[in-house]
């Protein structure tokens, strides 16, 4: 397994997208500082898993993210991937190439990959498990890390050590085991607790019971007695409410005839009342003439000073307008001047590059003539080699042919006979091979039919999943919404109950009372806002209909509220206004008067409210007599019409009194203590409403991503069925092509051998009349050898110095070169620079010219302004002739409405005295309709009761109840039992009518309880045995691997200082999993000493030493090295080199470097540039094949 490639998009200095592509042995990354080399060590330590900031050399993860520079955006994502050859299957995947990669968003949200799958990180660190690569492994060595683990605590390189003895995995088991043997102790403690709790409940719930079934008992008695009064006295009250009818007719008849009497009277005060109304008019339009003129006055004096302070402001624009231009004139001249110092540059910069290409160009020609010449005698040496070499091969072959010319003969005798045998063994298997041949071919026929219809269904199964997987990306999104609106509606809730339980918008009495400890013993009922409830549209009206009263306090009995008013007294709360219950007595609604039947009226208060039934003459009091109108207009037409005798409020909150006073205008706040209630019931609806769909929805969600996983099993079954497919199409396409390549090969060899044997017979003719001119020959060839190589030697001596002189050339010219592009760099500034500057002096043209044309501007709007000061003076001074003729026109209409109200007074004294009689007879009335309420509450309160306590009906108790034990007694007689069985019922005290199924309940737990303690014991002690065998695993691996380190480090340790030795030392009297590490050190001619008193140099040695070491033992598939030699002198670089091409047998390396020894020994470099500023390019040299590529 090795790392075939790196792909870097949007993380730190690699703006663009690159690529890195690695093969087997060494790589060097090379550049200048801060071009950005170790950005790619950051980059695989980041995409393997790295959560630290501080290790990736930011504040934030977000830091990874390119930030931009002067010229460039930032990018809005980073992303890297590594693709690893997995071929030697290292790693436990069934992919023959690997690729993890991590993506992270400005707005924190990131994503792990394998293979293009999402996966979490623990995924990506399993995978890795014990290969030594991970962002805490031996395989990434970053800049500083070194000397991290030489200068850390000796317990803190413990993980380094963990993870080449290979025991991490095995730390990582016991703490999961650990954990679970925590939570197993906490649910034992949890079990423990409930069986004390529940060994406390099963005696008294037994004895509970026992006393529920004795109360039931008694409940069944007093419930037959109940019943007998209650159908008794509801006789008795129905015959009451006859004999009260029958008054309640006389009296309502003679108050009829009162009423059409005060009617008639009525019609004429509304004449009187109309002539008033038109003289009203009159009076409200001289008023708003008057006032409209009053308007235009003040809207004409407003210009006047709106001109003004423009003319003001006209002539402060001009001189800033001044200051403006003469700085625009300054910065002109100054960048300018800039322009000139950044062209003069520019041009000793081109000559200066002028001359150093003139100087590359003189060096391109000596560095062409040198190889020129090289070539020529390089060419010339191999000529005179190949000459050698070709008489030499003449020479021998010559003497073999003579050696063996006399065999030949029979030699070819042979190979005649072999080759006529093997002609008729070919014939013979040509017919089987063209037979399996055809065979083979069908059966692949069929195979790649049978691969295409897999295909076919394949695409299907992608185009559902990538549909499924739309689907369920918008369920997510709506979840997310619905989540989102359950937040909104969840904290909208808590702050209105927070609110209502502190009482936020009462009194500082009433709060107190409220938020009091004691309030359920002293028998408050609460406050009015709190008790009725009305619907959203009436909260105002009824709110203002209370108006203060909304938060009078609601009790029992005045005894309650006295104690109240002591608590307030006592503790200098303030005052507070208190309703005992028992002190209010119903009042009669407004029914059936003509007021109810007019347009805009909605009703009286009272019956747009509901409350318990107990409040009923609360409500009445406080709301029987104020009418609820639609509108303020109608409101008025109706207050003007029945002359303010009664109370009305419209729905936004106007309020009508009695008399003629109008209360209105907008509230300060939006306190709306009478919905408040009303609210927190429809948050609730809300939010039950928005969790039932969203749980609708996670329930289609969950449905959809299981049809989504089925998806892709199916696809997974597919892929690998077509795999194997494809795999016997290979297999058949391979024996097919070899049935092919025999049939030819058969054919072949039967040509081959019938003319072999035609050729043999030429060759034997040949080789007599080529024997006489052997001897000739070989003498020839001899002497012009000795001569060839005599020349040769003298050529290679001369050439080692042309070689030598070529390449000091070649480094100068690639010097020189690197300065040509600094220098064409700096121009390209340069000229940036003055083109920059080119367009900010044009901008400042356009703004002079633009200043200029708003100064002419201002000059004419001067003019204009002081024009329309004087037109609107000579305005105001007409409009206030108009105003002083209005006012007498509206002294006139005062006095004749003067005398209308003097006769609308005696018409409603007549109408006065008449609604005396009336009131008379409402009273009477109202009083007999009061007792005949009490009894139909009497009778409510019984049916009431009944129901509440029984569930039962007088109808059912008549029919089913005709005739109980307790039915020819009295009802005094009858209260008495009621009294006695009430009596024994709270002497049996608090009575828990569920206890019998409690105590059923409870034994059940008990049991159950019981059971899970015993399971839990077990489990508990299952681990602590789990948690023993891997310590003693751990202790004894570990100490084995720790004597190998040891060893291989002081292997290492002496080939790479020459000598000395290198020691690693276990903290003593300390657990051997958790004892720190210590490193000692002797380079050679020193003392044994600790790693603090090294030179950096050999400190930094040491650790390469270590590092080698652990790869010796355990190497990691590929290794990534960032400047870990940069404090090393040459010959150590050298020998560090050396060290690396050994271990490149086994381990890819990666090194980031700027030393010149390591990048001579990789076998090929990666450049690492900044051609533009702030973003690093890519740059590759191939040592392997000399090529030079720019990525």
């Amino acid at each position: 397994m090795y790392l075939k490639k790196i792909e870097i998009h949007g993380f730190k200095s690699f703006a663009n997208k690159i690529v890195l592509d690695f093969h087997e042995g060494i790589t060097g990354i090379v550049g200048p500082n801060g071009s950005g080399k170790s950005n790619v060590a950051d980059a695989v330590r980041w995409v393997l898993g790295e959560q630290s900031a501080k290790q990736l050399r930011g504040g934030n993860m977000q830091d990874v993210i390119f930030a931009g520079t002067q010229i460039r955006k930032p990018q809005g994502f980073a992303y890297v991937a590594i693709t690893l050859d997995n071929s030697d299957h290292s790693l436990d995947i069934s992919y023959e190439e690997v690729t993890v990669s991590r993506r992270i968003y400005r707005s924190g949200e990131s994503e792990y990959m394998i293979n293009g799958s999402a996966c979490r990180l623990k995924d990506i660190s399993e995978l890795f498990f014990d290969t030594g690569i991970g962002k805490d492994g031996y395989s990434i060595i970053g800049q500083g890390q070194v000397e991290k683990i030489l200068s850390g605590k000796a317990e803190d390189r413990r993980e380094l050590f963990d993870e080449a003895a290979g025991i991490t995995k095995y730390k990582r088991r016991k703490l999961l085991a650990e954990k679970k043997l925590e939570n197993e102790r906490e649910n034992l403690l949890r079990v423990k607790d409930i069986l004390s709790e529940l060994s406390r409940q099963v005696g008294p719930l037994e004895e509970q019971s026992k006393t529920a079934r004795e109360y039931l008992k008694l409940r069944e008695e007093l419930r037959n007695h109940d019943i007998n009064i209650f159908v008794k006295e509801t006789d008795k009250l129905r015959n009451d409410s006859l004999k009260i009818s029958e008054q309640e007719l006389i009296a309502n008849e003679d108050l009829e005839g009162l009423n059409k009497e005060l009617e008639e009277l009525n019609k004429r005060y509304e004449e009187l009342d109309k002539a008033a109304t038109e003289l009203d008019v009159e009076i409200d339009r001289v008023k708003g003439d008057i006032n409209n003129s009053s308007l235009k006055i003040s809207d004409f004096e407003g210009k006047v000073a709106l001109y003004t302070e423009q003319v003001s402001n006209n002539k402060q624009n001009d001189k800033n307008i001044e200051l403006r231009l003469n700085t625009i004139s300054v910065d002109i001249e100054r960048k300018n001047a800039d322009i000139l110092k950044y062209r003069e540059d520019i041009k000793s910069l081109s000559e200066k590059q002028k001359s150093q290409n003139a100087e590359v160009e003189k060096l391109e020609d000596d560095v062409k003539s040198k190889n020129v010449f090289i070539a020529d005698v390089e060419s010339n040496i191999s000529e005179s080699k190949s000459e050698i070499l070709k008489s030499l091969n003449e020479k021998s072959s010559i003497l073999t042919r003579n050696q063996k010319y006399e065999t030949l003969i029979e030699q070819i005798r042979i190979r005649k006979s072999e080759a006529a045998q093997k002609i008729i063994d070919i014939k013979t298997n040509e017919a089987g091979l063209r037979s399996d041949f055809d065979k083979e071919s069908q059966k692949l026929s069929a195979l790649k039919l049978e691969e295409g219809k897999k295909q076919v269904k394949l695409d299907e199964v992608l185009k559902q999943i990538s549909e499924k997987a739309s689907e369920i990306s918008i369920l997510d999104s709506n979840v997310s919404k619905l989540q989102k609106e359950y937040q909104h509606y969840n904290a909208r809730l808590e702050s209105l109950k927070n609110i209502a339980e502190k009482y936020e918008g009462y009194g500082n009495s009433v709060k107190k009372i409220m938020e009091s400890n004691t309030i359920s013993s002293q028998g408050v009922h609460g406050v009015i806002a709190d008790i009725i409830k009305t619907e959203k549209k009436y909260e105002l009206a009824i709110e203002t209909a209370l108006g203060g009263r909304i938060q009078n306090i609601v009790t029992d009995t005045e005894d309650t509220a006295k104690s109240l008013i002591d608590y307030l007294k006592k503790n200098k709360f303030g005052r507070a206004t208190f309703i005992p219950l028992t002190a209010v007595k119903e009042s009669k609604d407004i029914k059936d008067v003509p007021i109810l039947n007019e347009d805009g009226v909605l009703g009286t208060a009272s019956k747009l409210v509901s409350a318990d039934r107990i409040y009923s003459p609360l409500v009445s009091n406080l709301l029987g007599r104020i009418i609820v109108v639609s509108d303020i207009e109608k409101a008025v037409v109706i207050a003007k019409k029945y002359r303010y005798e009664y109370r009305l409020v419209t729905l936004e909150g106007d309020l009508f009194n009695t008399g003629g006073s109008i209360s209105g205008g907008a509230y300060k706040n939006t306190s709306n203590l009478l919905g408040r209630k009303r609210e927190l019931e429809e948050l609730e609806a809300s939010i039950k409403s928005t969790l039932k769909e969203e749980e609708k929805l996670r329930l289609e969600l969950e449905t959809q991503s299981k049809k989504y996983e089925e998806l892709k099993k199916s696809r997974n079954e597919l892929n690998n069925a077509l795999h194997e497919m494809q795999v016997e199409v290979s297999a058949l396409s391979v024996s097919v092509d070899a049935y092919e390549k025999k049939l030819k090969d058969s054919n072949r060899a039967t040509s081959e051998f019938m003319e072999e044997r035609t050729r043999l017979e030429e060759e034997e003719v040949e080789l007599s009349k080529e024997k006489l001119e052997l001897i000739k020959e070989l003498e020839n060839i001899q002497n012009t050898h000795k001569k060839i190589e005599t020349d040769v030697s003298e050529a290679e001596s001369g050439i080692e110095t042309y070689r030598l002189e070529r390449d000091e050339l070649l480094q100068k010219l690639s010097d020189l070169r690197l300065s040509i592009s600094s220098t064409g760099q700096s121009i390209s500034f340069n000229n940036e620079n003055v083109e920059r500057l080119k367009l900010e002096i044009q901008r400042l043209e356009e703004e002079k010219l633009r200043l200029y044309k708003e100064k002419e501007k201002n000059k004419d709007l001067l003019l204009k302004r002081q024009e329309d000061i004087s037109s609107s003076k000579f305005k105001i001074d007409e409009l206030k002739l108009q105003i002083a003729a209005l006012q007498e026109e509206e002294l006139k209409y005062a006095k004749l409405k003067s005398e209308q109200i003097k006769k609308q007074k005696e018409a409603f004294a007549k109408k006065d005295e008449l609604s005396k009689s009336i009131s008379g007879l409402e009273k009477e009335t109202y009083r007999l309709a009061t007792q005949k309420e009490k009894i139909e509450e009497r009778l409510a309160q019984l049916s009431n009761y009944m129901w509440q306590e029984y569930e039962i009906t007088l109808s059912t108790a008549k029919e089913q109840f005709e005739k109980p034990e307790s039915s020819d007694l009295s009802l005094a007689e009858v209260q008495r039992i009621i009294l006695d069985i009430k009596k024994k019922i709270k002497e049996l005290g608090d009575i828990n009518v569920h206890s019998i199924e409690e105590y059923r309940e409870v034994a059940d737990r008990y049991e159950l309880m019981k059971t899970q303690y015993e399971d839990i014991i077990s489990a508990e002690a299952s681990l602590i045995e789990i948690i023993e065998n891997l310590d003693e695993l751990m202790r004894k691996q570990f100490s084995e691997k720790f004597v190998e380190i040891n060893e291989q480090f002081n292997k290492v340790f002496v080939e790479l200082f020459g000598g000395g030795a290198g020691v690693l030392k276990l903290e003593e009297d300390v657990d051997l999993l958790e004892a720190g590490i210590s490193i000692i050190s002797q380079p050679p001619g020193k003392k044994l000493q600790n790693m603090m008193q090294l030179s950096g140099g050999e400190k930094a040695l040491t650790a390469i030493s270590l590092l080698f070491a652990i790869q010796n033992l355990k190497p990691s598939p590929f290794a990534l090295l960032d400047e870990i030699e940069a404090a090393l002198d040459d010959s150590n670089v050298d020998r560090f080199a050396n060290y690396l091409h050994k271990l490149s047998n086994r381990t890819q390396f990666i090194v980031i470097t700027h030393r010149r020894g390591t990048m001579v020994s990789a076998d090929r470099l990666y450049g690492i540039t900044m051609q533009e500023k702030g973003i690093s390019t890519l740059v590759s040299v191939n040592l392997v094949e000399g090529e030079l590529s720019d990525n």
